[in-house]
């Protein structure tokens, strides 16, 4: 945590990455709000990097080439966006509600987010980690 100058003001780095930026990108923020148990967004991609912060409950988290992960409230997580396939940000409660918020980069005139088809997903299935 770092004091901002004479201010009682606290800044707290809770993540820190140096992505690759598309050129010309538009910066888009958004609320995702999960239904208890929901499985989230169907595989997809984003065009350019996507910061998110959980603000409540818990989603689990899965990106091509890591493991699934569980991010709580109160934590960050970020994708670097182009051809990585965004597996899973499902609610892991059965019971609550999840919500994050996302700032998403993205190239112009291509839409923020894109599924990806089974037949990519199994031509791709060596990429993802072993799962649970």
């Amino acid at each position: 945590m770092t004091s901002i100058g004479q201010s009682n003001t606290i800044l707290s780095v809770l993540q820190e990455q140096h992505p690759a930026i598309p050129d010309g990108a538009c910066t888009m923020t958004v609320l995702v709000e999960l239904p208890p148990g929901d499985p989230g967004t169907p595989p997809h991609r984003h065009t350019g990097p996507v910061f998110g912060y959980m603000l409540e409950g818990e989603m689990i988290f899965e990106l091509e080439g890591e493991p699934e992960r569980v991010v709580r409230a109160g934590e960050a997580f970020w994708e670097p966006g182009g051809d990585v396939i965004h597996y899973q940000a499902a609610n892991n409660l059965p019971d609550r509600w999840s919500r994050f918020v996302a700032v998403m980069m993205c190239v112009p005139d291509q839409p923020m987010l894109t599924l990806v088809d089974e037949a990519e997903l199994e031509r791709r299935r060596d990429r993802r980690a072993p799962r649970p």
